[in-house]
């Protein structure tokens, strides 16, 4: 391709927060029609540098060409208008309002009532919608409320708006981060018929495989600058990996014979029930003992996420019991449940895990900060907070904005070490990790399955709650795999493969013995 065939170039962009540099001197060219990827690891820069494009920032230095045309985004609005659209990694939408009313809102279409009174004309909406799902292939319905929707069915909500306004440039930023491998594949099929349709494609991912199965081009960043654009088919992804993380990355993990220990946790019977009183989590019975990783596997929407909830108070239990170390907790608050020895990584980790206009430094000292030495009495000791933080973003690579930086201004994949951080820190005799890994960076996620194992290997017991079926199975020691609500399968790791999992995953195959 010629160079004048750049829909999109970026020259020399450099923007700055707080005097760090989040892009150096950044140049690329992306053409027209084809699904061009950005590679880093996390605090690359990646996430900023489309955001500068679809005018959520505006440049320090640098400027932006656009079908060969220098032009000026200094609003999200400027960029729809270039026919620049974008899905964030964390969706934008109302929660009370229907598919539609998101997907046409700020350009709701209007009919007039006796030819003289004006009214968003839904009716007309709704069919446009239900046209442009069934183009490609991401059906939906209208009407539904998107309170009532798994994630899944939000991504593509946010894929319809941007359809809906025409957009050409299509922004994904980290796309897959929260799917299922299902999901996954039926959303790498929307992204390669949305590129022979004529879009042109920016994807923002950490997985590489999937970045071999789509992409044309990749862009590596590393610390904000651009280290290379690199042609993806003629390119391994042990190479990619090494240019991302600067170094040879092995993606083996060493784990030694489980040695297991007493019980420290067992779940009896438990029954949650959701806020529609429906059936989540089903008479479901399980232990955890020390030096085990206990791993539930299934489908998203099975129940899984409710059983870490209870387990850690965030939901009611309607029946069952949870013991750890032999105490009945099941009716303890969340603090009570801290301090008997329960650490708790979230799915969501803005939503749930962080208080984001906190400091990284107040984050870390979340479940700390009422205990010696970050109070003295009633006064908290503030100079302890910056200490603490200090050690843990040198131990954990934590990177953004310091100690002092909001949690907010900090790239996905740092927030999620923040916590990780904070969770492990505590030592707790059971430490439940859910979705540890999503948004990660390789060097990241080969990092966290390594202190995951590594407390398991100091004697603490963990349950893991993951959509990643390989890590699932590069980590457990137990299985436990979960549909409709029930424990349908449990079973020592090694005496289970990858296809039983699944196929117990998707309800093919029944529940049939308990492990030892």
């Amino acid at each position: 391709m010629r160079k004048d065939a750049y829909i999109v170039e970026m020259r020399r962009i450099t923007k700055r927060f707080s005097g760090v540099a989040a892009n150096e001197d950044v140049s690329l060219g992306i053409y027209k029609g084809e699904v061009f990827a950005l590679l880093g690891e996390n605090g690359a820069g990646k996430s900023t540098l489309m955001n500068i494009l679809f005018g959520m920032y505006e440049p320090d230095e640098g400027e932006i060409w656009v079908r060969g045309g220098k032009v000026s985004i200094k609003s999200p609005n400027e960029a729809v208008r270039l026919d620049i659209a974008m899905v964030h990694q964390h969706f934008k939408l109302v929660e009370n309002y229907t598919v539609t009313e998101n997907i046409v809102l700020g350009m709701e279409p209007v009919k007039r009532l006796c030819g003289v009174l004006p009214m968003v004309d839904l009716k007309s909406a709704n069919e446009k919608v239900r046209e442009l799902s069934r183009r490609y292939g991401l059906e939906v319905d209208p009407t539904a409320k998107i309170e009532d929707l798994k994630v899944y069915a939000r991504q593509r909500v946010e894929i319809l708006k941007m359809l809906y306004r025409e957009a050409d440039i299509l922004i994904f930023d980290e796309p897959t981060a929260v799917l299922t491998p299902q999901e996954i594949s039926a959303l790498l099929n929307i992204i390669k018929k949305l590129r022979d349709d004529g879009k042109t494609i920016i994807l923002i991912s950490h997985k590489l495989e999937e970045i071999k199965q789509v992409a044309n081009r990749c862009a590596i960043l590393k610390r904000g600058k651009l280290l290379d654009v690199l042609d993806v088919s003629t390119t391994s992804t042990a190479t990619m990996a090494k240019l991302m993380v600067g170094h040879e990355l092995s993606l083996d993990i060493e784990k030694p014979p489980a040695c297991f220990g007493t019980t420290v946790l067992q779940v009896k019977n438990l029954t949650v029930e959701n806020k529609q009183r429906f059936t989540v989590v089903n008479n479901v019975s399980f232990s955890i003992r020390e030096g085990e990783i206990f791993a539930i596997a299934g489908v998203s929407g099975n129940g899984q996420l409710e059983v870490a909830d209870a387990i850690t108070g965030m939901c009611a239990v309607k029946s069952g019991n949870i013991i750890l170390d032999d105490s009945d907790i099941t009716h303890k608050s969340v603090r009570e449940r801290n301090q008997a020895g329960i650490s708790y990584i979230p799915e969501d980790r803005q939503q749930t895990g962080l208080i984001l206009d906190f400091s990284l430094a107040d984050n870390l000292a979340l479940k700390r900060y009422h205990t010696p030495p970050f109070c003295n009495g009633m006064v908290l000791r503030k100079s302890a907070f910056s200490r603490y933080a200090n050690e843990l973003i040198g131990k954990y690579d934590i990177r953004g904005g310091g100690a002092n930086g909001k949690a907010r201004a900090m790239s996905g994949g740092n927030q999620q070490k923040a916590i990780v951080a904070r969770e492990i820190e505590l030592q707790s005799r059971l430490t439940i990790f859910v979705q540890p890994t999503q948004g990660l960076d390789i060097g990241a996620i080969m990092d966290i399955r390594e202190k995951m194992i590594q407390q398991r290997n100091n004697g603490k017991a963990i349950l893991l709650i993951s959509l990643e079926l390989d890590e699932v199975l590069a980590c457990a020691d137990t299985i436990g795999v979960m549909y409709n609500g029930a424990m349908i399968n449990i079973a020592p790791a090694d005496s289970i493969s990858a296809n039983e999992v699944g196929e117990y995953m998707m309800g093919v195959k029944k529940y049939e013995e308990s492990y030892a």
